[in-house]
């Protein structure tokens, strides 16, 4: 593939009902989700009005007796699957499931970070190929990743030495410590590192753009969900909020000025 080292190339939600979430997040986002890809698990494709979002698992009895539960993950592209394993090895990670071949998709391995929190590496196969999933202004894509973690300062010394993701500035957030933007080297922030607060897990997080967040939490709570927080001002002109799916999934909503730049 042609994105860059640690450029997320992917997004996955893990859950335990794949066709209550497709309608849910049809309902509140306007995904179309695909039929099951036949051979193997239970795996559906996410498109967005312009092509690919993403893909939806629905854990099976032995996903889930090794311990996966519901969730949003993300997919970082790399060079070389099994030498970034090593190193994020090496660097205090550890291997959840081993890199493997899945044909005409890629090698893949997924691990956590040294705090503990889990995502996945991936070579995708289609060489001069570019993902899109990730789109900063893209209706129906993620438009800000967002990583919760109890040691934000170690967490941005790993993903910039193994997905080359800098420092971009930061705003203070009072008692939490700081809110520090991260993106790779030319580019703009595509997210952000932060303390985790009190009572809230530590993971990757995610915002998906919709056309009106406001609009967006009755559509949340009328197809199953439950807004945490939000709808609320963002600096950059932004309202957002955070929700839990029906099967207890957190994810975000966006929306506002930067659509349309």
């Amino acid at each position: 593939m042609t994105n860059r080292q640690g450029e997320v190339i992917w997004y996955e939600l893990m859950t335990q009902d794949a066709d209550r979430a497709a309608a849910f997040y049809g309902a509140v986002i306007g995904w179309q989700v695909g039929a099951a890809m036949p051979g193997g698990p239970d795996y559906r494709m996410i498109a967005a009005p312009d092509g690919n979002a993403g893909g939806m698992l629905q854990l099976d009895d032995a996903m889930r007796a090794a311990g996966a539960s519901p969730t949003w993950l993300a997919y970082f592209g790399v060079d070389d699957v099994d030498a970034s394993l090593a190193a994020i090895v090496d660097a205090g990670g550890t291997v959840l499931v081993p890199a493997w071949d899945a044909a005409g998709v890629g090698r893949i391995a997924m691990l956590t970070d040294p705090q503990g929190i889990p995502f996945y590496v991936m070579r995708g196969a289609t060489e001069g190929a570019t993902s899109t999933v990730y789109q900063r202004h893209g209706l129906g894509h993620v438009g800000w990743n967002e990583l919760l973690t109890p040691d934000a300062e170690g967490a941005l010394g790993f993903y910039h030495r193994h997905f080359g993701l800098t420092r971009m500035g930061g705003m203070p957030m009072g008692e939490l410590g700081e809110y520090s933007f991260i993106g790779h080297d030319g580019g703009e922030p595509i997210g952000a590192i932060m303390p985790v607060p009190a009572g809230a897990k530590p993971g990757w997080g995610f915002y998906f753009r919709v056309d009106d967040v406001d609009h967006a939490k009755g559509r949340v709570e009328a197809a199953g969900g439950t807004v945490l927080n939000g709808p609320m001002d963002v600096p950059g002109g932004e309202r957002v909020l955070q929700a839990v799916d029906p099967d207890g999934a957190v994810f975000g909503l966006v929306s506002g000025q930067e659509a349309a730049a």
